[in-house]
Protein backbone atom coordinates (compact mmCIF):
# COMPACT_ATOMS: atom_id res chain seq x y z
CA UNK A 1 0.00 0.00 0.00
CA UNK A 2 1.07 3.47 -0.68
CA UNK A 3 1.33 5.92 2.29
CA UNK A 4 0.04 9.19 1.77
CA UNK A 5 2.01 10.65 4.18
CA UNK A 6 4.54 12.26 2.19
CA UNK A 7 4.85 12.29 -1.74
CA UNK A 8 6.21 9.03 -4.20
CA UNK A 9 9.40 9.64 -6.25
CA UNK A 10 7.10 9.84 -9.56
CA UNK A 11 4.93 12.60 -8.11
CA UNK A 12 7.65 14.18 -7.04
CA UNK A 13 9.76 14.22 -10.30
CA UNK A 14 6.60 15.65 -11.72
CA UNK A 15 6.00 18.45 -9.32
CA UNK A 16 9.63 19.20 -9.03
CA UNK A 17 10.20 19.19 -13.15
CA UNK A 18 6.79 22.26 -13.01
CA UNK A 19 8.86 23.91 -9.86
CA UNK A 20 12.38 24.06 -11.69
CA UNK A 21 10.70 26.04 -14.35
CA UNK A 22 8.79 28.61 -12.37
CA UNK A 23 11.34 31.99 -11.84
CA UNK A 24 9.65 32.42 -8.46
CA UNK A 25 11.05 29.22 -6.82
CA UNK A 26 14.42 28.83 -5.43
CA UNK A 27 14.18 24.91 -5.72
CA UNK A 28 17.63 24.21 -6.64
CA UNK A 29 18.51 22.45 -2.68
CA UNK A 30 15.68 19.64 -4.14
CA UNK A 31 15.80 17.85 -0.77
CA UNK A 32 14.74 20.71 1.06
CA UNK A 33 12.06 21.66 -1.61
CA UNK A 34 10.92 17.96 -1.18
CA UNK A 35 10.79 18.74 2.65
CA UNK A 36 9.05 21.60 2.50
CA UNK A 37 6.15 20.56 0.03
CA UNK A 38 5.79 16.89 2.03
CA UNK A 39 5.32 19.45 5.05
CA UNK A 40 2.92 21.19 3.41
CA UNK A 41 1.39 18.15 2.25
CA UNK A 42 0.98 16.81 5.59
CA UNK A 43 -0.74 19.81 6.79
CA UNK A 44 -3.58 19.84 4.11
CA UNK A 45 -4.13 16.17 4.76
CA UNK A 46 -4.45 16.05 8.11
CA UNK A 47 -6.08 19.68 8.69
CA UNK A 48 -3.95 20.26 11.75
CA UNK A 49 -3.02 24.08 12.56
CA UNK A 50 0.50 25.47 11.51
CA UNK A 51 2.05 24.69 14.94
CA UNK A 52 0.49 21.31 15.49
CA UNK A 53 3.32 20.86 12.44
CA UNK A 54 5.80 17.47 13.61
CA UNK A 55 9.34 18.35 14.55
CA UNK A 56 10.05 15.55 11.43
CA UNK A 57 8.83 17.86 9.16
CA UNK A 58 10.26 21.21 9.59
CA UNK A 59 9.85 23.92 11.74
CA UNK A 60 6.30 25.30 11.74
CA UNK A 61 7.20 28.69 11.39
CA UNK A 62 9.48 28.62 8.42
CA UNK A 63 7.44 26.20 6.80
CA UNK A 64 4.53 28.76 7.22
CA UNK A 65 6.82 31.67 5.88
CA UNK A 66 7.83 29.68 2.68
CA UNK A 67 4.06 28.55 1.93
CA UNK A 68 2.96 31.99 2.41
CA UNK A 69 5.79 33.48 0.03
CA UNK A 70 4.86 30.47 -2.96
CA UNK A 71 0.74 31.74 -2.14
CA UNK A 72 2.09 35.71 -2.46
CA UNK A 73 3.84 34.59 -5.48
CA UNK A 74 0.77 32.61 -6.97
CA UNK A 75 3.37 29.58 -7.32
CA UNK A 76 0.38 27.00 -5.31
CA UNK A 77 -1.72 28.33 -8.30
CA UNK A 78 0.64 27.92 -11.50
CA UNK A 79 1.79 24.19 -9.83
CA UNK A 80 -1.98 23.16 -9.40
CA UNK A 81 -2.97 25.04 -13.17
CA UNK A 82 -0.68 22.23 -14.49
CA UNK A 83 -0.83 19.49 -12.20
CA UNK A 84 -4.65 19.63 -13.02
CA UNK A 85 -3.14 18.79 -16.80
CA UNK A 86 -2.17 15.51 -16.05
CA UNK A 87 -5.47 13.76 -13.48
CA UNK A 88 -4.16 11.28 -10.57
CA UNK A 89 -6.85 8.29 -11.23
CA UNK A 90 -5.27 6.59 -8.59
CA UNK A 91 -7.95 8.09 -6.04
CA UNK A 92 -11.77 8.47 -8.03
CA UNK A 93 -14.06 10.03 -5.64
CA UNK A 94 -17.81 9.53 -6.45
CA UNK A 95 -20.55 11.01 -4.35
CA UNK A 96 -24.45 11.41 -4.49
CA UNK A 97 -26.81 13.53 -2.82
CA UNK A 98 -30.74 13.78 -2.21
CA UNK A 99 -31.62 17.35 -3.19
CA UNK A 100 -35.32 18.09 -2.20
CA UNK A 101 -37.30 20.76 -4.11
CA UNK A 102 -40.33 22.46 -2.23
CA UNK A 103 -43.67 21.53 -3.74
CA UNK A 104 -44.04 24.75 -5.18
CA UNK A 105 -40.80 23.98 -7.75
CA UNK A 106 -42.94 21.10 -9.42
CA UNK A 107 -45.32 22.94 -12.10
CA UNK A 108 -45.59 26.24 -13.25
CA UNK A 109 -46.11 25.43 -16.61
CA UNK A 110 -43.91 22.41 -16.63
CA UNK A 111 -43.64 18.77 -15.68
CA UNK A 112 -41.71 17.19 -13.05
CA UNK A 113 -40.08 15.03 -15.59
CA UNK A 114 -39.03 17.93 -17.40
CA UNK A 115 -37.76 20.13 -14.13
CA UNK A 116 -35.77 16.43 -13.13
CA UNK A 117 -38.08 15.83 -10.09
CA UNK A 118 -39.58 12.47 -8.78
CA UNK A 119 -41.88 12.41 -6.00
CA UNK A 120 -40.95 10.19 -2.90
CA UNK A 121 -42.18 10.04 0.33
CA UNK A 122 -40.47 12.97 1.81
CA UNK A 123 -41.89 15.28 -1.34
CA UNK A 124 -40.75 16.62 -4.73
CA UNK A 125 -36.26 15.59 -5.03
CA UNK A 126 -33.93 14.98 -7.38
CA UNK A 127 -30.97 12.97 -6.97
CA UNK A 128 -27.45 14.25 -7.68
CA UNK A 129 -23.83 12.24 -8.55
CA UNK A 130 -20.68 13.37 -8.96
CA UNK A 131 -16.97 11.69 -9.86
CA UNK A 132 -13.57 13.29 -9.28
CA UNK A 133 -9.83 12.44 -9.91
CA UNK A 134 -7.41 13.19 -6.88
CA UNK A 135 -7.29 16.54 -8.07
CA UNK A 136 -10.55 17.38 -7.61
CA UNK A 137 -11.19 17.56 -11.78
CA UNK A 138 -14.81 15.89 -12.66
CA UNK A 139 -14.94 13.50 -14.77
Amino acid sequence: MVSREKLTDEEWSSIYAILLNNKRVYAILENKCRDFVNAVVWILRSGAQWRLLPASQGKWNSVFKWFNRWCSHSVWKDLHGKCIKDPDLQSVFADSTVIRAHACAAGGGSTNQAEGLGRSVGGYSTKLHAITDGLGKSH
